[in-house]
């Protein structure tokens, strides 16, 4: 009768915290592949609406100056004047121009592609053009 006291009081054996990491090991690898989805999502949701007050901010420069900022001067006219632009009336951007959420630039062409002003890409996780899932580009046109 003391022994069975005594294992009572000493704790878990090795196969009760055996089968308890199984189970928690179970659980994680059932879970955390649609967390890491989701934060990959939440990314892509983020790009998005950089990209878009980026936009609003392009189509207020061309309110005041009559075009968009060449390919040249990039981005960067939204915040800094260009000396070339007497009715710049800026700064259009509240904040410094964010980097993507996988903390790469965002590329601004104009011309854009196919007849569009321009364009605002963001190449997304792998930093390449194109691909799919995590890695598919979050452009200004999609």
């Amino acid at each position: 009768m003391r022994s069975i006291r005594q294992r009572a009081v000493g704790g878990f054996t090795l196969i009760e915290l055996l089968v308890v990491i199984v189970i928690i090991g179970l659980l994680a690898a059932f879970v955390a592949p649609k967390y890491f989805k989701q934060i990959g999502r939440s990314k892509t949701q983020i790009a998005r609406a950089q990209i878009e007050s980026l936009e609003k901010a392009l189509d207020q420069y061309r309110i005041d100056t009559g075009h968009y900022p060449a390919t040249e001067l990039g981005l960067a006219a939204l915040v800094n004047r260009p000396l070339s632009e007497p009715n710049w009336n800026g700064a259009y951007l509240k904040k410094a121009i964010p980097v993507d959420p996988w903390g790469m630039p965002y590329v601004y062409n104009t011309p854009g592609r196919e007849e569009r002003e321009y364009d605002i890409v963001s190449y997304a996780a792998d930093g390449k053009s194109g691909g799919e899932g995590d890695d598919a580009d979050v452009t200004s046109w999609n």
